[in-house]
């Protein structure tokens, strides 16, 4: 018997990422809860769940483009800044466009 598979978007996030669900969870999805249990803003519990959400979308797409994925995941981690993510996947689709044309 084997143990339940993880879904290709939970490979995205991390402990803390995991944490913050379970708590928006229990907390019946009530980011004015969430804000004061982490004693925080409403809007950054808001910033929080649209990288998550994005994070999430990210995952979904990590199979068919995996370059782009990680650029993307970085971006939303604040690890790259966007401009930058920008370019390195233009050039990249750039790439591929190149090689499909030979």
């Amino acid at each position: 018997m084997t143990g339940p598979t993880i879904p290709p978007w939970m490979t995205n996030l991390n402990d803390e990422d995991l944490t913050f669900i379970k708590r928006f969870l229990l907390a019946s999805g009530s980011m004015k809860e969430v804000a004061a249990e982490y004693g925080v803003s409403y809007p950054t519990v808001r910033l929080r769940l649209d990288r998550l959400i994005q994070k999430i979308q990210l995952g979904e797409q990590l199979e068919n483009e995996p370059y782009i994925a990680l650029i993307k995941r970085l971006a939303v981690d604040d690890r790259l800044d966007f401009g930058t993510a920008k370019i390195l996947i233009t050039e990249y689709r750039k790439q591929l466009d190149h090689r499909d044309q030979q």
